[in-house]
């Protein structure tokens, strides 16, 4: 609800019952709106005007503001107050009418106006007042006393520019605004004019050429009661107005076709009526070809090229006459050259020389042909009159004569070919100049011939010898013709009938191109040749041609047909007394020594050779039983020139010879029966031998050779004996011992014997010693110490009368077996090496003969996980403090003798490290950010751990080197995979040194988009970067004398760089981008000086005005804070305004400072000029 424009509401209100009878009573409501200051006080003008003149006086009135609120009571009460403006207090106002009174006696400026801007506030009575602000300018002008600042003022105008044209503007003192003066042209008034202003301009066109040049015009100023006055002086300059004018417009010269060069033909004259550089005129030439030229200042033409009538007669040229004004001008004239002749053109035949060919059967009389010859020159200079003066050979009389005028030569006599075959002839023609020109030529006169001669054959017959292997299209001879006639034999052609051969014009024999010779086919070929002279009516010579092929070694021996297999009887041979085993004669179809072979084996073998007639030799013994086939390889080689070889293989199979007994299995055989069991045709054992030969030979009967019973008996054939009767009349223990023998069916028979024991027992059978087991398996875990128990192994002898003893057959330089059968280790086993190991153990006892028994043992090494190792000193390297991020610093090692999944290591860093890190597989230890430790040792512990976690620990001691800087890194770029540089940074560090003479030292390798080398992002042009840093005698070398001896020697590093990365290498030296850091850090520090600047003015304006309010309405302080933008506006440039949510919300709006400032930081990296400007205008 607005108390402006209601004061008070009025409405009724009914109430009404419910029930019967329903009675209803009014009330009348008034409601009276009280006043609420919500209404600020309003001026009635924006902008008051007040004005102090020179009769001022304490306390005059200047103006009056006035400010309206429609608030009731103390709401609505106004007060008027200066709040700026009036520093020097020559104002007052009276708070309550608004009335602004002269406090003090301004001092006046003479022709100038003082201005007072003054800022009033009006506020209300209210608890919370409210205010606003208008402004009130006070003008106080003095005394105006017109002057001009000059007596004297200069300026320029062109001629010819039309009225109206400023030529300058005159500068006075006066206040024109309060009193108008009046400025005047008081001379030369109807040439010029002068404005209110000052603005001195022309009133018509001014001519330099027919006019004055300089004006002197006075001028004044008044303002009815002062005056003063002024010379302007006015130069006229000119301008191009008038083109240069020829005194003819068309010239014709002749000059002579042999002046000289340089030498004048004629002047063209231009006048031009303007002046000074308007005036002066260039000559200049358009045409002629170059053949002529001009004085650009006299226009004086001259011969300027060699000059030919007989090219050209005349020239038409335009003479440019042009003068130097701005913009030039210009006129031109035609001029006519006409070149006159002279005698300089010698009379040129049209022919150099002319050949013709005349029949000797032509008579005298007749004409031979007709000689013409030119001469360019005109008149006599270029009638032309022919001679003859000399024949070859000579004759007398001539044989010919030619026609003074026409150049007809004819035959004065008769030709004849057997006499002079050609005739030469040398012509004159003469000119009719003085002096006059002679050109000379020639006539070579042909005598043609009959054809009557037939041609010639050299020889009647040719003999000639050829090798088979003669290239396809090679030539063999040539046949030689001659022909007496004119042209000799080179229109003749040669008739023969052979299919080998070819003969072509020229008389070559060559082997046709599509045909070879074989000498073992046809050795030679006879056939006749025919040459004809021509090809119609041609006379004709024969010849003969005999060819004889000789051989060429071109056929490789053949070896004659070879048993498969090639049987041979095995035996004991040797050099002394070998063994013809087969004889070989290859053959081969060439004649000579190409066609003798010889046989011989390519490598040379112990058992076997060849003799000289081909025969196989046996020089050492061949066992069949050792070696049952042989394949040898027998080379056939011939004697040519180049020899040819051929190679086949032999299978051999030995035939064997009865040359080895029979062997038993055993040298004794036991058996022992229970009488009880007895029986006949009861097996006992089985006899077994066997014999390595083959066939009959290898074929074995067995039979007792020594001692009987009859108790036993032996099959022949399978071995077995057996028991041939009952044993019942056996009552103890009985051995029966035999001797059997083993006979092969060889010629003759070889035989072996061996022992056989049959025990007849009436009780006990255990007859030898036994094993528990036939095999044992045993493990035994990896490093154990020597005499570890491995197992036991366990033997019974059958009878406690008998004693065991153990033995180990294998592996005893790693175990032993003892008295009790116990297996022990001889030394550590490690499963790394062997973890599989197989022995025999023997068991032997104490009978006679003892028996023995043979174990199977195995025994498994078990793995036992191993801590890992490192070598036992640590590692040493040494890094720059500027190395980037992941510079590998080097790479640790450790091993562990573990296999499979025991033996995966990881790497780590026991201590965490801001410096250094490593990678967990491979061990690589590299930089994190060294620049902390700059000039010292950093010892970083690396630990290794294996899956079971066992681990172990090694030291690298790391010289972090602070002697190089950023600004020392030197970055080039190659045309290179960033995978393959990495490859070879050892070899490029090398290649670098060795160009630039310094130690380098490869930092960083990185793709050029700025990835790490680890990107394989393929590309179309591939580019990678490598930072580097220089040492010389311990001291870094800085990167600008690097750059520069990159640069001065890149064809020295190009060459060694080519040699690591191969041709098409190219490297660039790339700018480092200027570091950004320092920049950012002084943006930064000019933008927080600037913000807090700004800041620190707010505050201080916010104080001052806090301050005076306090004393004069200590009320107000809190709404005058709301207020502080709104006065600002009025004294300073600054656009900037504080949010509304700011006012109340402090902890938002810091936050809201703080993004504002990292905003304006960015911009500013990017626009830092604009933005100074920017700041400095705020502040």
């Amino acid at each position: 609800m607005g108390r402006e424009k209601t004061e008070s509401i009025t409405f009724q209100i009914e109430a009404n019952e419910t029930h019967p009878p329903n009675n209803a009573i009014v009330v009348r409501v008034r409601v009276t709106l009280l006043d609420e200051n919500d209404n600020s006080p309003a001026f009635t003008s924006n902008k008051y005007e007040g004005k102090v003149f020179a009769n001022q006086t304490e306390g005059m009135s200047l103006v009056q503001v006035k400010a309206e609120d429609p608030d009731a009571g103390e709401n609505g009460q106004i007060t008027y107050s200066i709040d700026f403006g009036n520093n020097d207090g020559y104002f007052s106002l009276e708070e309550n009418s608004g009335d602004i009174t002269l406090a003090k006696i301004i001092p006046l400026v003479e022709n100038k106006i003082l201005q007072f801007p003054l800022y009033i506030t009006a506020r209300d009575g209210g608890t919370i007042s409210r205010s606003s602000v208008a402004q009130v300018n006070i003008r106080a002008p003095g005394n105006s006393k017109p002057q001009f600042l000059k007596a004297l003022y200069r300026g320029n105008v062109e001629e010819e520019q039309d009225s109206g044209v400023a030529i300058l503007r005159v500068d006075f003192l006066a206040i024109a605004a309060e009193i108008p003066v009046t400025l005047l042209v008081e001379t030369e008034a109807d040439k010029f004019s002068i404005s209110p202003s000052g603005e001195f301009t022309t009133k018509v066109k001014l001519d330099y050429d027919e006019a004055p040049h300089n004006y002197s015009v006075t001028i004044s100023i008044s303002n009815g009661v002062d005056r003063d006055s002024a010379v302007v002086e006015v130069q006229v300059t000119d301008i191009n107005d008038n083109s240069p004018v020829f005194t003819s417009s068309s010239v014709t010269v002749s000059v002579s076709e042999d002046a000289e060069r340089g030498s004048n033909v004629t002047v063209v004259p231009a006048t031009d009526k303007d002046s000074s550089f308007n005036k002066e005129i260039r000559y200049s030439l358009r045409g002629g070809e170059g053949r002529f030229s001009v004085d650009p200042v006299s226009g004086m033409m001259s011969v300027a090229g060699a000059l030919d009538r007989e090219t050209k007669a005349e020239y038409n040229l335009l003479v440019v006459a042009e003068d130097q004004g701005r913009p030039a001008r210009s006129a031109t004239a035609s001029l006519l050259v006409q070149v006159s002749d002279i005698n300089d053109n010698v009379p040129e035949f049209s022919e150099a020389e002319y050949q013709v060919e005349v029949s000797e059967m032509v008579s005298a009389g007749t004409s031979v042909l007709t000689c013409s010859a030119v001469d360019p020159d005109e008149g006599e200079n270029g009638r032309v009159t022919f001679s003859i003066f000399q024949q070859s050979p000579p004759s007398d009389p001539s044989v010919f004569e030619l026609d003074s005028s026409s150049g007809t030569l004819r035959l004065t006599q008769p030709l004849d070919y057997s006499e002079v075959k050609v005739y030469r002839l040398k012509l004159q023609a003469s000119d009719g100049g003085i002096p006059s020109l002679v050109g000379n030529g020639s006539v070579v006169v042909k005598v043609k011939d009959v054809n009557n001669n037939p041609p010639e054959f050299s020889k009647e017959s040719y003999d000639v010898v050829v090798s088979e292997n003669l290239a396809s299209g090679a030539s063999i001879l040539t046949l030689e013709v001659t022909d007496r006639d004119e042209g000799g034999f080179s229109d003749g052609y040669f008739l023969y009938t052979n299919d080998t051969f070819d003969i072509n014009k020229q008389g070559v024999v060559s082997l046709r191109k599509d045909v070879t010779l074989d000498r073992e086919a046809q050795d030679s070929y006879i056939f006749q040749v025919v040459a004809v002279d021509h090809v119609s009516d041609g006379l004709r010579a024969t010849a003969r041609l005999n060819l004889t092929v000789l051989d060429y070694n071109d056929n490789v021996p053949q070896f004659p047909r070879i048993p498969d297999p090639l049987l041979i009887p095995e035996g004991v041979y040797s050099e002394e007394t070998p063994g013809e085993l087969f004889t070989i004669v290859p053959t081969d179809a060439d004649l000579g020594p190409n066609g003798e072979v010889t046989l011989s084996l390519p490598s040379p073998h112990p058992l076997f050779r060849f003799r000289e007639d081909g025969t196989l030799l046996a020089v050492g013994s061949l066992d069949r039983e050792s070696r049952e086939t042989y394949d040898l390889v027998v080379k056939a080689s011939d004697a040519g020139v180049p020899q040819r070889e051929t190679f086949t293989t032999i299978r051999m199979s030995l035939v064997d010879v009865n040359d080895n007994t029979p062997e038993f299995s055993s040298s004794s055989y036991v058996s022992s029966v229970l009488l009880k069991d007895a029986e006949k045709g009861k097996l006992l054992l089985t006899l077994s031998a066997i014999d390595r030969d083959a066939g009959n030979n290898s074929l074995i009967t067995y039979s007792f050779r020594a001692g009987s019973s009859p108790y036993l008996a032996l099959n022949s054939e399978t071995g077995a004996v057996t028991l041939t009767s009952d044993v019942a009349d056996v009552i103890e223990d009985t051995e029966l011992v035999l001797t059997a023998m083993a006979a092969d069916h060889g010629r003759p028979p070889l035989n072996s014997t061996a022992r056989v024991v049959v025990n007849l027992r009436v009780v006990s059978l255990v007859e030898g010693v036994a094993f528990s087991s036939s095999s044992y398996n045993f493990s035994l875990p990896e490093n154990q110490p020597v005499g570890a128990a491995v197992g036991s192994v366990m033997a019974s002898s059958g009878s406690d009368l008998y004693d065991v003893a153990y033995t180990l057959k294998t592996h005893t330089d790693l175990f032993d077996v003892d008295v009790s059968g116990a297996i022990l280790a001889k030394a550590q086993l490690d499963k790394e090496e062997q973890d599989w190991f197989i022995l025999d153990v023997a068991a032997v006892d104490t009978r006679t003969p003892p028996t023995t028994a043979t174990a199977l043992v195995r025994v498994q090494v078990e793995d036992v996980n191993e801590a890992p190792q490192f070598p036992s000193e640590g590692y040493k390297a040494s890094v720059f403090s500027i190395s980037p991020y992941k510079t590998p610093v080097v790479q640790v090692q450790a091993s562990d003798p573990d296999v499979g999944e025991e033996g995966r290591l990881v790497y780590s860093l026991p201590a965490q490290s801001a410096s250094f890190d490593v990678d967990a597989s491979s061990g690589l230890l590299y930089v994190v950010s060294a620049g902390a430790l700059a000039g010292q040792t950093a010892s970083v512990e690396v630990k290794v751990t294996d899956p079971r976690g066992l681990h172990a620990t090694t030291t690298v001691q790391v010289d972090v080197q602070g002697s190089a800087s950023s600004g020392d890194v030197v970055v080039i770029s190659l045309n290179q995979p960033a995978n393959v540089v990495e490859k070879k940074v050892p070899a490029l560090e090398k290649s670098l040194g060795a160009a630039l003479g310094f130690t380098v030292n490869i930092i960083e390798v990185s793709s050029a988009d700025g990835g790490s080398s680890e990107s394989r992002a393929p590309r179309a042009g591939v580019k990678t970067l490598v930072s580097f840093i220089t040492v010389d005698g311990g001291k870094v070398v800085s990167s600008e004398e690097v750059t520069e001896k990159l640069r001065s020697q890149s064809a020295a590093v190009r060459a060694e760089l080519v040699k690591v990365f191969g041709e098409g290498l190219h490297f660039d030296v790339e700018i480092k981008p200027q570091s950004a850091a320092s920049d950012q850090a002084v943006v930064i520090a000019l933008g927080v000086m600037l913000v807090l600047s700004m800041v620190g003015l707010m505050v201080t304006v916010a104080l001052i005005i806090r301050f005076k309010r306090s004393q004069k309405h200590p009320e107000d302080s809190d709404r005058e804070s709301f207020d502080i933008d709104r006065h600002a506006e009025g004294y300073t440039n600054s656009t900037q305004e504080i949010p509304e949510q700011g006012r109340t919300r402090p902890a938002e709006d810091e936050q809201q400072g703080t993004d504002d400032k990292n905003v304006r930081f960015k911009r500013d990296t990017q626009t830092e000029d604009s933005d100074r400007t920017e700041s400095r205008t705020a502040l």
